[in-house]
């Protein structure tokens, strides 16, 4: 069950205490047997940032026991209070640890792929403060990737439309832009930032860069579609029962 906002606990704007119980969240199920296959960037649109009075994205991890593929079906009581965005996911073919980092180096590394995330609170009605969406490991539930990968060299993040539906009504609409003004934007200051915390990113990691557009919230039985520009389309279902 969802609980009370923790406010007097960690503070409204405390990183530092609110990364440390991040990680003691997601232990836990580390230490069950998932593993950690990429991470999730949050906070990437000005409209969540004004709402939470910060001016930079979190992140978040992602255990390999919260993908799932193209068109399957996520559990509706897998994750709390749960709504869902679109985004460009990015698949890294190469480490970002060593030498410069900058955009050029970013778009080189990697692969883009459409993306749903179904995002989740373990706060009651998502009254959250900065230090609540880190500590919940940034709001990470469940994330859904298209089949399909594209280089760049195909295809311009910063310039793509997004499109999400739920159960055929348009829900969601956005561009590229709508995340951080571009999406490898993004992706460069997570890989700063995680090679500043000596974790950088690693070849074959999975990168959520971000939404595109509004959350939705989501019902059991809902049916999601996000088209991505060039990336093309990401489907999933949500699983009947209660959370």
């Amino acid at each position: 069950m969802p609980c009370a906002p923790v406010r007097d606990l960690i503070g409204v704007c405390d990183t530092g205490a609110a990364y440390a119980v991040q990680q003691r969240v997601t232990a836990p199920r580390l230490e069950r047997g998932a593993r950690v296959v990429g991470h999730k960037i949050g906070l990437t649109s000005s409209a969540a940032q004004r709402q939470l009075g910060v001016d930079q994205p979190d992140f978040g991890v992602l255990p390999d026991d919260m993908g799932y593929p193209d068109v399957d079906t996520v559990p509706y009581a897998s994750v709390l209070q749960l709504r869902v965005e679109a985004e460009m996911a990015f698949v890294l073919g190469e480490d970002l640890a060593e030498g410069p980092l900058d955009l050029a180096r970013v778009r080189a590394a990697v692969a883009a792929v459409a993306a749903l995330e179904v995002c989740g609170s373990r706060i009651a009605g998502w009254d959250i403060t900065l230090s609540h969406t880190v500590a919940d490991n940034a709001s990470a539930g469940a994330f859904v990737l298209s089949q399909e990968r594209r280089g760049l060299t195909e295809s311009e993040p910063r310039t793509a439309v997004m499109k999400m539906s739920v159960d055929g009504r348009t829900v969601s609409e956005g561009t590229g832009a709508d995340c951080l003004g571009d999406p490898l934007t993004a992706v460069l200051w997570l890989a700063r930032t995680a090679r500043d915390l000596d974790d950088p990113l690693r070849a074959g990691h999975v990168v959520l860069s971000g939404a595109l557009g509004p959350m939705s919230p989501l019902a059991p039985g809902a049916q999601v579609t996000a088209a991505i520009g060039e990336l093309g389309t990401v489907i999933t279902s949500i699983g009947e029962g209660t959370a």
